[in-house]
């Protein structure tokens, strides 16, 4: 039993919900990435340089199988091809991806920050000495009535 509790009281601690919660909203927040890279960004880059990069590859080997213009598909199920485009493609997508990832952290830091400077400054745990000094002179004052 003692496993069973110690396991229920790990699952239980707010940093393995808080993980859990934040491992869903990272999957959510990588859909909405991917599909602003492979969906618009990829297409513009993609027309911009007049090149479709996940075609491009070098043939290893020669024979009948193989023919000019062939698509990257087509050339790596008829024997080998090394498809180099898709790499530049996947490097490509990472770097957006980071710089995505780095406006979002820069965003959340300054609005963090902002949100720091409004707060009003902490009270003070005890009396300043100027109400020290005042609650003086009002307990003489209340003392010679």
């Amino acid at each position: 039993m003692g496993f069973v509790k110690e396991f229920r009281d790990f699952a239980l601690k707010g940093n393995v919900f808080d993980l859990a919660v934040g491992v869903i909203i990272g999957a959510a927040f990588g859909k909405i990435v991917t599909s602003l890279i492979e969906n618009l960004l990829n297409p513009v880059i993609g027309l911009a340089a007049k090149v479709s990069f996940a075609e491009m590859y070098v043939m290893l080997s020669r024979g009948e199988k193989f023919a000019p213009g062939m698509k990257y598909s087509d050339a790596k199920s008829a024997g080998a091809a090394l498809g180099y485009g898709q790499f530049v493609t996947d490097v490509i997508n990472f770097l957006i991806l980071a710089f995505v990832v780095f406006l979002m952290v820069k965003m959340f830091n300054r609005m963090r920050k902002r949100f720091e400077e409004q707060k009003p400054p902490p009270a003070p745990a005890g009396p300043t000495p100027e109400q020290k000094l005042l609650t003086e002179i009002r307990d003489l004052l209340a003392a010679k009535r």
